[in-house]
């Protein structure tokens, strides 16, 4: 089995402004070096519109905020570039919706590679991180979760997600510590 380690909008205009992201960036951390020694693929995936807007729906009064909140959430502005070291070997992939896998690259990536398994982290876990694993499961990967490596701005729903949703759609749910990066 081939793993994939995908983190998912930790960037800086993210993990700058909202506190919850910046609690997971230690455990993301640890296990970025855990995954480099296993040889998992490490993926980063952040989140951007183009500048002039043409990516985002009218009628979506949340996409639309994200945009107008300024340029942290504009491609090429300094706030979508990844907060994490990124190795040579690691892929970055950028997307425009909640999913990393809606309008991207992602399954094309992990396919040429072999990827079957992927151990996602990154927040916000009833956004990304959640449509990241139906998207996964919908196209025949084995899912992990790191709790610890994921948060929400309301932890009632991290926590709904992490002990009942992800468990009952059969996605593993386990701390990074617990992660070893051997099962790739």
């Amino acid at each position: 089995m081939t793993t994939a380690l995908i983190i998912g909008d930790l960037q800086q205009g993210i993990t700058s402004n909202y506190p919850f992201a910046r609690q997971v960036v230690p455990p993301v951390t640890d296990v970025l070096s855990r995954a480099r020694a296993a040889g998992v693929l490490v993926v980063f995936v952040h989140f951007a519109f183009r500048a002039n807007g043409t990516d985002v729906p009218p009628d979506s009064a949340l996409l639309r905020s994200f945009y107008e909140a300024g340029d942290a959430f504009h491609e090429g502005s300094p706030g979508t570039e990844v907060d994490l070291p990124v190795a040579d070997g690691d892929v970055v992939v950028l997307k425009r919706r909640a999913s990393a896998f809606a309008g991207t690259d992602l399954d094309l990536v992990l396919r040429a590679a072999g990827v079957n398994s992927l151990v996602i982290a990154g927040v916000a876990t009833s956004a990304m991180v959640a449509a990241t694993c139906y998207d996964a499961a919908d196209r025949g990967y084995q899912v992990t979760v790191l709790r610890d490596g994921c948060a929400d701005g309301d932890q009632a729903m991290h926590d709904f997600f992490m002990d009942a949703v992800f468990p009952s759609r059969g996605f593993e749910v386990v701390d990074s510590t617990d992660w070893n990066g051997l099962d790739a």
